[in-house]
């Protein structure tokens, strides 16, 4: 794990700093403020950024290991990584520093140790005793390129095999080369004129440790005596090998070959293979050889007492099954099973009862690594059912394109998702427990539910469990089951705003005490759920169309109707666009045959069966307007308390009372200033030229992306860099850079100068800096708020900052963040009683806020966070009275004010790498650490913040990592973990038997200390590798050092530090006396060779 030095801030410091940004508002202020009062308990110390876990599946996968003792499963990458899983909830992620590709791992077993080689031709020696393995070795190999490894089992002797068609021999105790090697011209037919390719097998024969099978790639296979130090026999067939693999008696081995064939043959019939099979060939009659097939990758042939030996293999498919998806075959006996994957075969392995390979195996299962998936079959049940997988691999199941985290949520929340969830699940699974099950689980220290919402580009969202530094999937959402599904390309509507993915989740907005939940998605659609534990028929969908215009005050909308006016609150009247309907539009086209007031999306007329969990409670569409598709939503909020939600894009805002099902507000960007607005705008038409439509960021890493096609809400990207400044000042705003609204907040607070009490309100930020108060007027509660309309009113309020307006929230007067009102959760599919009737007449929303007690004439405070500069107003008075400018050459993309110790705090992750956390309300910097530089849209698009020092962004397109930004849950973190190594006892070896033993037929065991070791087999060549020290022993301590045993660890630390340095003296002491000792040997060689002879010969 790597912890972060902190540039702590020294809190005196930033209090001047602090009192120096907000001295010119201060001035404007009355004396005697009761801000000041408010005590702030967070400090630097309670500060410290560290990751915490890596969820889902590894990015690219590359290689795949097993340790059948201690039951653990390890993954490498392309990128380095390296993912080892345990029992359910037992997962770690390490790294190799170099990012090279994993080409193989290799257990040591029952060991607690792993050994990767790398494609930089480098081996390491992981440790995996501690609960963050660490690497305690390296191998640098520099003139040869590794391409093989086998370690056999209870050995210390790696074998490596090299491009070259060399082998050299590893000690992986001191990752030291021994000087035995085998060469490839030694190993093949001294007759041979061409080179036998790179070795792609080694194998010892089970029977016969000191017998090594060495499979090169152009087709020979070698069995070489390590005592005698010759080959033994050899075999030579005429196509390419691609793996090699013993029968347990180790008298026959099987070959895969290039062109879809398995050879088998005896050990002592070198001439030619004993069967000859093509699994997938189709017999010709005639006795001709079976057409070719594609080549079978991977075979293992595992054997068992009771009946046929299984030989699975991967590959091998008939080159006329086009478009047939890549398959596992299983022969066994004289079936054979072919099994279809959902992606390509990266490696598979059997699992077997034994680690001994001399004994029958008895498997058990297969693992197979896909490209995108993790897939357990279970060999013992007739039809190779699959088990059911219990790691959170499918988070990328459709590509992620946004989350939200919530920390600290209502402990009912949780099991309530998990009831409906759990009617989703698939059946036809293996009955058998799971049997990857190693390690232990760590302590749970962090009591509190955690929810991670994940929305897809299917259009599905995802609700996970994320307690304790785990992930399990609670519930699937499908959203686009409302709407009619096009059933080809062809048949799509030609409404459609994007290429691809019409039902996108783009924002999610989520009420976990109301359990309203609203998503805006890629197709300019709004759609809200309420949560129900009954299942229900919907007849008819609600629905509502909402045509948001851009148009400047001066201009005329395209059928000459002027849009309304924000009503005042004496009118109440009830302002709608639109008539909504409760059924697709089919005006297509206005008079003069441009599309005109059609949504993008055609929602499903016929009567809809709602599943218990989330249920449609209205479904709003943005329309065609004259030609010009809608633009995409930017901002959504909804509040359960007031009934409403509200969402605004580029072209305006639009609010709507779900109670009612009515459009109460649809207004340019520029209307709502009224005549305030401080732009000089250009007038233009709607006509003039049609926006580009925006989708959503490709998912796959690699691919280039159109700039349209990109855009972040609040962004006017070009280049998709991130390096541009922003600038507030704009004089001009053009169709590509319109006033978009990008932060909405509902609250209770004071709206004008003057008020003297709080009431409801709605907070609307723009991308230009600007903040505007909407007051609604909402009607009693009961039957009155279904007939009475509700009545909103610009309140005048108008607020800058530099930069797009991205968060904002109200304090009050104790400095404790007051929540958005709220209704609780009730069952809404099952008719009250009289009694509940009359409660919920009389039922006020929830506000959870201190302030509600409080006096009327106190102050709250509002936090308004922008991409430059965040702001504290104070409440009526509206003085500026904190200001902190947060970045000036980069821009903030995720800001939230999160609670932390008892406290609360603003969190900002900025374009530029940078984390950083402010106190509130003075704005002071508490931390400040420069964490991950923005390299793609999937990390803006995804990263947040939420409560309890908690935070998480998507790192590859598979995999979600967590990390802390808080002091304290670094400390407990070496706890929580789970431990992969458990000490186990080894199977007791295979009985040889009375008469093997007598008659000497069982296994023959070898002493390879005696052969490999540097007595007999003396030293490698200095320079054929390099031994790099690994920080592994270190590190284990360093990890144990914050927790319960801190001190004791520390002080150990320091001794094993010191003995480390110690150490190195010694070997560099050692070093230097090899070196000189050397110098000496070749000086006295040199002499004798020209000791007798003239100056002249020289």
């Amino acid at each position: 794990m790597r912890k972060f030095n902190i540039r702590k801030v020294l809190d005196g410091l930033t209090a001047v700093s602090s009192a120096a940004s907000a001295s010119s508002a201060a001035q404007q202020q009355q004396a005697g403020n009761r801000e000041t009062e408010i005590q702030e308990t967070l400090q630097s110390e309670h500060f410290q950024l560290c990751k915490t876990v890596r969820h889902g599946f590894p990015y690219q996968p590359s290689a795949l290991a097993f340790d059948p003792v201690q039951k653990i499963l390890a993954i490498g990458t392309q990128t380095g990584a390296l993912r080892l899983f345990g029992r359910p909830g037992v997962e770690c992620y390490c790294q190799h520093d170099s990012g090279a590709a994993v080409i193989q791992l290799q257990f040591l077993i029952n060991e607690g140790a792993l050994v990767s080689a790398l494609a930089d031709d480098t081996l390491h020696l992981w440790n995996l005793r501690q609960k963050r393995p660490a690497i305690l070795h390296s191998l640098k190999f520099n003139r040869e390129r590794i391409t093989f490894c086998h370690l056999p089992f209870q050995s210390k002797w790696l074998y490596v095999g090299t491009e070259r068609g060399n082998i050299h021999i590893v000690n992986v105790e001191s990752f030291t080369l021994s000087g035995y090697v085998i060469m490839w011209n030694k190993a093949i037919e001294l007759s041979s004129k061409s080179h036998p390719g790179p070795i792609v097998h080694i194998s010892d024969n089970p029977m016969d440790e000191g017998k090594l099978l060495i499979g090169f790639e152009s087709g020979t296979v070698v069995l070489w005596d390590l005592k005698s130090k010759k080959a033994d026999y050899r075999y030579t067939h005429d196509e390419a090998i691609h793996s090699v693999a013993w029968h347990h008696e180790g008298k026959q081995f099987i070959c895969s070959h290039s062109d879809g064939t398995l050879t088998i043959w005896n050990v002592r019939s070198p001439t030619k293979p004993f069967q000859t099979i093509t699994p997938h060939g189709k017999q010709l009659k005639d006795g001709k050889k079976p057409e070719p097939c594609k080549p079978i990758l991977k075979v293992e042939y595992k054997t068992t007492r009771a009946g046929e030996p299984f030989i699975i293999l991967s590959g091998g498919l008939s080159y006329d099954t086009v478009g047939r998806r890549p398959c596992l075959t299983v022969m066994h006996g004289k079936s054979t099973a072919v099994l279809e994957m959902d992606y390509s075969i990266v490696d598979f392995l059997t699992l077997c009862e034994t680690p001994y390979p001399n004994d029958f195996q008895e498997p058990y299962a297969v693992v197979v690594l896909l490209e995108k998936d993790l897939v357990l079959i279970d060999l013992a049940q007739n039809g190779y059912p699959i088990f059911e997988n219990p790691y959170p691999l499918t988070i990328h199941e459709s590509p992620v394109t946004c989350c939200e985290y919530f920390a600290d949520c209502p402990v009912d929340l949780i099991p309530a998702l998990y009831s409906v969830g759990a009617r989703q699940k698939r059946q036809g699974y293996s009955k058998k427990e799971w049997p990857i099950s190693g390690g232990n689980w760590g302590l749970i220290t962090q009591s509190y539910p955690e929810i991670i919402i994940t929305g897809h580009a299917d259009g599905s969202i995802k609700f996970w469990d994320a307690s304790a530094i785990t992930l399990q999937v609670l519930y699937k959402l499908k959203t686009a089951k409302v709407f009619e599904k096009s059933r080809n390309k062809d048949d799509r509507p030609n409404t459609d705003i994007v290429d691809e993915d019409p039902y996108a989740i783009q924002i999610i907005s989520w009420c976990p005490e109301s359990r309203m939940l609203c998503i805006a998605g890629v197709s300019a659609h709004v759609i809200i759920y309420r949560f129900s534990k009954q299942e229900v028929m919907t007849e008819i969908i609600p629905m509502l169309e909402v045509r948001l215009l851009y148009e400047i005050n001066d201009m005329e909308s395209p059928d000459g109707e002027q849009v309304p006016p924000l009503p005042t609150p004496g009118t109440g009247s009830n302002p709608q666009s639109i008539v909504p309907q409760s059924h697709p539009s089919t005006s297509s086209s206005s008079s003069d045959g441009l599309r005109d007031n059609v949504p993008c999306l055609k929602v499903k007329n016929s009567p809809l069966k709602q599943s218990p969990g989330y249920q449609i409670e209205l479904v709003i569409q943005l329309v065609w307007v004259s030609g010009e598709p809608p633009q995409q939503i930017t901002s959504l909020a909804v509040n359960s308390a007031y009934g409403l939600v509200v969402f605004g894009n580029c072209n305006g805002i639009a609010m709507v009372d779900y109670l009612q099902k009515t459009v109460l507000l649809n207004l340019g960007t520029i209307e709502l200033y009224g005549s305030n607005d401080p732009y000089r705008r250009e007038p233009r038409s709607p006509r003039k030229s049609r926006q580009p439509s925006g989708g959503l960021c490709d998912i796959n890493e690699g691919t280039t992306v159109p700039e349209d096609r990109c855009k972040s809400p609040t962004s006017d990207v070009k280049d998709n860099s991130f390096s541009r400044s922003r600038s507030s000042s704009v004089t001009s705003i053009d169709k590509e850079s319109r006033e978009a609204i990008s932060a909405l907040h509902f609250c209770e607070t004071f709206t004008r100068k003057n008020d003297t009490s709080p009431s409801p309100c709605l907070w609307v930020g723009t991308t230009l800096g600007t903040v505007l108060v909407i007051v609604l007027n909402l009607p009693p509660g009961g039957e009155q708020r279904l007939l009475q309309p509700v009545i909103v009113s610009p309140s005048g309020t108008i607020l800058r900052l530099k930069g797009a307006i991205l968060r904002m929230a109200f304090l009050d007067t104790t400095g404790s963040l007051v929540p958005p009102a709220h209704e609780p959760w009730r069952e809404h599919n099952v008719p009250e009683d009289k009694d509940e009737k009359d409660k919920s007449k009389k039922r006020r929303p929830v506000s959870v806020s201190p302030s509600s007690s409080q006096e009327i004439s106190e102050n709250q405070y509002a936090v308004i966070c922008s991409e430059k500069q965040a702001k504290v107003i104070s409440l009526p008075s509206q003085n500026c009275i904190y200001k902190q400018n947060i970045t000036e050459t980069s821009f903030v993309l995720r800001g939230d004010i999160v609670s932390l110790s008892n406290s609360i705090c603003l969190a900002c992750f900025c374009a530029n790498g940078h984390i950083m956390t402010f106190s509130l309300p003075s704005l002071r910097p508490l931390l400040d650490v420069y964490y991950l530089p923005l390299t793609n849209m999937r990390i803006a698009r995804t990263f947040c913040f939420t409560n309890n020092g908690q935070a998480l962004y998507l790192v590859s397109p598979t995999e979600i990592q967590r990390l802390t930004y808080s002091q304290e849950t670094c400390e407990n973190l070496q706890e929580m973990l789970g431990e992969l190594f458990t000490p186990v006892e080894t199977p007791e070896a295979p009985n040889r038997g009375f008469f093997k033993g007598l008659f000497g037929g069982g296994a023959q065991s070898l002493d390879r200390e005696e052969l490999f070791g540097e007595s007999a087999a003396g030293k490698a060549s200095r320079s054929l590798a390099q031994h790099i020290p690994g920080p592994g022993g270190i590190e284990g301590v360093k990890g144990a050092a914050s927790g319960v045993v801190g001190e004791l660890a520390r002080a150990r630390l320091a001794l094993d530090e010191r003995g480390q340095k110690l150490g190195e003296l010694e070997e560099k002491t050692a070093a230097m006396l090899y070196s000189a000792d050397s110098f000496s040997k070749h000086a006295h060689e040199m002499m004798l060779k020209y000791k007798d002879k003239k100056w002249y010969q020289f």
